[in-house]
């Protein structure tokens, strides 16, 4: 799947890009024949909003399908895992598209 990644904040290593690129296609497996229009992942910082401003990351999934726009966005401490809990819960929002079509 092509996978257009944009970083608000953060510069994107190669190793953000792999990682946002391998868990995207994990999702091709829960796609099946549904063909993908367009797969857009924002991933960005936060300034802190707790008292120990630590850096909030902020990851977002728009997967553009036949009649459809999938949006997920999540936010965690850690860059990874919000990208984890943002394929996790786009995967969610596939098998719901799914079972509606």
């Amino acid at each position: 799947m092509e996978v257009r990644i944009k970083g608000t904040d953060i510069e994107l290593t190669e190793e953000i890009k792999s990682h946002i690129q391998e868990k995207m296609d994990m999702l091709e497996k829960y796609l099946g024949d549904v063909p993908v229009l367009n797969c857009d992942v924002e991933v960005s910082v936060e300034p802190g909003r707790h008292e120990d401003k630590s850096k909030i990351y902020r990851a977002e999934v728009n997967l553009q399908v036949p009649g459809d726009l999938l949006r997920v966005e999540k936010t965690e401490q850690y860059l990874h895992k919000a990208v984890d809990k943002v394929k996790d819960h786009m995967a969610r929002s596939i098998k719901k598209y799914r079972e509606k079509k």
